[in-house]
């Protein structure tokens, strides 16, 4: 990722000073940005899946299940980030 630029937002209270106090005043950017980052790629992950099945058949629950656990490898070796 490249450098940072302050953006505003809003968020729901609740849901912001329950972020604030699980990761601190100092992790709060850090940890909005860990958010989206799952997000965003979460989003590639369903084009790319909407495109296979466009060409091919559903995937299987076998199928589901091995890339799950392929995803959970790489993120246990990316230090628990996001995949």
């Amino acid at each position: 990722m490249g450098g940072s630029k302050k953006y505003s937002i809003s968020l729901p209270e609740d849901l912001a000073e329950t972020v604030r106090a699980h990761v601190g005043p100092g992790g709060f950017s850090a940890y909005v940005a860990e958010a989206l980052e799952q997000r965003v790629a979460m989003e590639k992950l369903r084009e790319i899946v909407a495109d296979f099945e466009t060409d091919n058949d559903g995937l299987t629950r076998t199928e589901i299940e091995a890339a799950r656990a392929l995803l959970r490898q790489d993120r246990h070796r990316a230090g628990g980030a996001a995949v």
